[in-house]
C-alpha cells in the first residue's frame, strides 16, 4: 500500500480551472545530486512519490507530498522523522504565482502568466542528470516524471505517465502553442515521450535515464515525425 494514499490532500480547483497542489514536505539541501537522489530513492521504496530539484541558490533538495494545509503536511512529516526515513524538513506552501509575478514585476499576457513561470522553472533543470524511473516502468515515465516535478513546483497537479498526461489538460494546436504547454511525441495515439514548451519552437525535456535534461528544437528529427499534439493545463 502507497503511504502517501491514507495522507494526500484534496485537489483544489483554482479559478483558471487548473488541479491546484497542495502543501509539501522538502527535504535536503546539499551540493552533490547524489546525496538527493539517494534520499529519493528511499522514498520511493517507501512508495513515496517523491522528485529532486536544483534550487535557485544551486543546492538539491527533494520534495514529495500534497496536502490540503500546513498541519497535515507537518504531522506526517513527524510521522515519517520518528521513524528514521526523513530528517530534518521544511513545509513547502503551494505556489502564489500573482505573489511571484509582482516581485519580479514582469509584464506578460494574463493567460501567459503561469505558462512563463512553468517554462523559466523547466529551464532551472537544464543541465541535471535524469535519474528517475526504474529498468521495469512504462513507456513514457521519466520525461513525464520530469513533467510532473516542473508542474508540480508551480502548484498544478498533473497525472504521472506521458501518455495520461496527453488524455488530459486542454488541446492546443501547434500554432497556438505557448511557454508551458506540455508537447507530446509518439506513435500512433499513444504518448510515449513529453517535454515542456519554452517558445520558439523548443521545449525543455528528459530524454532518456541518466541523461542530462536539455533544450531541443520540436521541428527536427524525431520530435518533427513523431509530434502528436499539444495540452495545456492551466
Amino acid at each position: 500500500m502507497c503511504i502517501m494514499a491514507a495522507c494526500a490532500g484534496r485537489r483544489v480547483i483554482t479559478d483558471n480551472g487548473y488541479n491546484r497542489a497542495g502543501h509539501a514536505i522538502q527535504v535536503g539541501a546539499f551540493k552533490n545530486l547524489d546525496n538527493a537522489y539517494r534520499i529519493y530513492k528511499k522514498l520511493e521504496a517507501r512508495g513515496i512519490d517523491a522528485f529532486y530539484f536544483k534550487r535557485e541558490d544551486g543546492l538539491f533538495v527533494v520534495r514529495f507530498g500534497d496536502f490540503k494545509n500546513y498541519e497535515d503536511a507537518k504531522i506526517y512529516a513527524e510521522r515519517l522523522k520518528n521513524k528514521g526515513i526523513i530528517e530534518d524538513y521544511f513545509i513547502a506552501e503551494p505556489l502564489d504565482v500573482k505573489k511571484i509575478l509582482k516581485a519580479k514585476k514582469e509584464v506578460r499576457a494574463k493567460r501567459g502568466d503561469l505558462g512563463f513561470i512553468i517554462a523559466e522553472t523547466a529551464k532551472r533543470f537544464v543541465g541535471i542528470p535524469y535519474k528517475w524511473g526504474g529498468d521495469d516502468v512504462v513507456d513514457g515515465m521519466d520525461c513525464s516524471g520530469f513533467t510532473k516535478a516542473v508542474y508540480n513546483l508551480c502548484g498544478i497537479k498533473i497525472p504521472r505517465t506521458a501518455d495520461s498526461q496527453l488524455k488530459e489538460g486542454y488541446p492546443v494546436s501547434k500554432d497556438e502553442l505557448m511557454e508551458g504547454d506540455l508537447v507530446f511525441f509518439g506513435n500512433g495515439n499513444r504518448a510515449d515521450h513529453v517535454g515542456i514548451y519554452i517558445g520558439d519552437g523548443n521545449m525543455v525535456h528528459a530524454p532518456k535515464r541518466n541523461d542530462e535534461i536539455k533544450i531541443s528544437n520540436i521541428e527536427t528529427g524525431y520530435f518533427k515525425k513523431h509530434y502528436l499534439g499539444a495540452r495545456r493545463y492551466y
